[in-house]
């Protein structure tokens, strides 16, 4: 498993999560055995969730992150990401957060985008193909 892979908002949350051991083993997996790429939208996205959903709290929020740092890279978005992904979203009727997290993965020169909720097996661009 040598080459870039992206890992979406759900790919972090399943590795933090207690009910459903099988996912959070996978996702786990996914994290250390490949160069795992994220971007701040899936930070901001699993601190919400966190914090949220699983009622963390903030100093256990602030800890998950500073692992998910640790153990993948971490793409900054910007103006010319943004642009791409309504281009995305244009081109492949994503929605617009969806298609952010597209053209991340496609910058930081991913080949493939782990998630949940996307269409399995598509490929974005002859450059980016989707894995649930």
């Amino acid at each position: 498993m040598s080459d870039k892979v992206f890992l979406d908002t759900n790919i972090l949350v399943y590795s933090y999560s207690v009910s459903e051991k099988d996912k959070q083993l996978t996702a786990r997996k996914l994290i250390t055995k490949t160069d795992s790429h994220i971007s701040t939208q899936v930070l901001t996205e699993l601190s919400n969730t966190l914090t949220r959903k699983f009622k963390l709290p903030f100093d256990g929020a602030l800890k998950a992150i500073d692992e998910c740092c640790a153990n993948n890279q971490v793409f900054i978005n910007n103006p010319e990401t943004i642009k791409e992904a309504i281009k995305v979203a244009d081109k492949y009727r994503f929605s617009f957060y969806d298609s952010l997290i597209i053209s991340a993965a496609i910058e930081s020169g991913c080949k493939i985008l782990y998630s949940e909720d996307m269409h399995h097996g598509q490929v974005i661009e002859k450059k980016l193909t989707i894995m649930n």
